[in-house]
C-alpha cells in the first residue's frame, strides 16, 4: 500500500501587527522578524523605546502556532521547519510580499530589515530573493541560510547600505565551531561592509542594543 504526497494551492489569511503610527514625520520603517516561540504582538515590546514620531515597526507574524507548554496557556510560532521547506519558503515570502504592498510605504521613508533567531533565515531570505532595498540589514543572534551564496547577493549587494550582526558572548546556540562558521559565511557574502557587534549575555533580544542602532542611524 503505497503512501503518495500531492500539493494543493488555496487561499491563507495570516495577520501582522504594526507599532506606532505611518505619518509623513515617519522616518524609518523596520519590519522585524520574531524568533521561534514568539507572537508578533510580543515581540513588538522590544522597539517600545524607539521615538514614536521617527519609527514605524512591522511585525510579521509566523503561519505556525503550537502551545510552548504542556498546560496549554501560552501560544508561540515558527517560521519553517525541515519539513517541506522550500514550499514554506515560498508561502512566507508570498505573504511578506503582500505585507508590504498592503502597507503602501513612500520612497521617503527608510527601510530596515531584522530578524532576530530564527527570523534571520526568514528576513535574508526575503531580502535576497525579492531584491529587497533596504538602508540597514541587522541579523541577531541568527544563522545564514546554507543555500544562500555569494553569487546570490551580486544583484543585491547594492540594495542596503549597512549590515550588524549581533550575538551575545554566551549564546547556547552559537558554539565556538558554529559561529566561526557564521563568520566566514558574512564575510563572504558581506565582505566589509558588515559590522560584528558582540555583546555580555546570551540568546537574548537586548531593547538597548535596538535603540543604539536606531541612534546610529540619526
Amino acid at each position: 500500500m503505497a503512501i503518495n504526497e500531492h500539493l494543493v494551492t488555496y487561499q491563507h489569511t495570516n495577520t501582522y501587527e504594526t507599532l506606532n503610527e505611518l505619518t509623513e514625520n515617519t522616518k524609518n520603517v523596520w519590519f522585524v522578524f520574531h524568533g521561534m516561540g514568539f507572537l508578533s504582538r510580543y515581540f513588538l515590546k522590544y522597539f517600545k523605546g524607539l521615538d514614536p514620531r521617527e519609527n514605524y515597526i512591522i511585525a510579521p507574524q509566523a503561519p505556525s502556532k503550537y502551545y510552548l507548554k504542556d498546560d496549554f496557556k501560552h501560544v508561540g510560532a515558527s517560521w519553517l521547519t525541515k519539513e517541506t521547506t522550500e514550499l514554506e519558503i515560498e508561502n512566507i515570502l508570498r505573504y511578506l510580499d503582500s505585507v508590504k504592498k498592503a502597507e503602501n510605504i513612500g520612497n521617503d521613508k527608510r527601510i530596515l530589515l531584522f530578524g532576530f533567531s530564527q527570523g534571520v533565515s526568514v528576513v535574508l531570505r526575503w531580502f535576497v530573493r525579492r531584491n529587497v532595498s533596504c538602508s540597514l540589514l541587522v541579523l541577531y543572534a541568527g544563522g545564514i541560510p546554507n543555500e544562500i551564496k555569494k553569487g546570490d547577493l551580486k544583484s543585491v549587494s547594492a540594495n542596503v547600505t549597512q549590515v550588524k550582526v549581533i550575538y551575545g558572548d554566551n549564546d547556547v546556540f552559537l558554539t565556538k565551531e558554529r559561529l566561526q562558521e557564521e563568520k566566514l559565511k558574512i564575510e563572504s557574502l558581506f565582505g566589509k561592509k558588515a559590522e560584528i557587534i558582540n555583546f555580555k549575555g546570551g540568546h537574548e533580544l537586548r531593547p538597548d542594543i535596538i535603540g543604539h542602532i536606531a541612534n546610529t542611524l540619526a
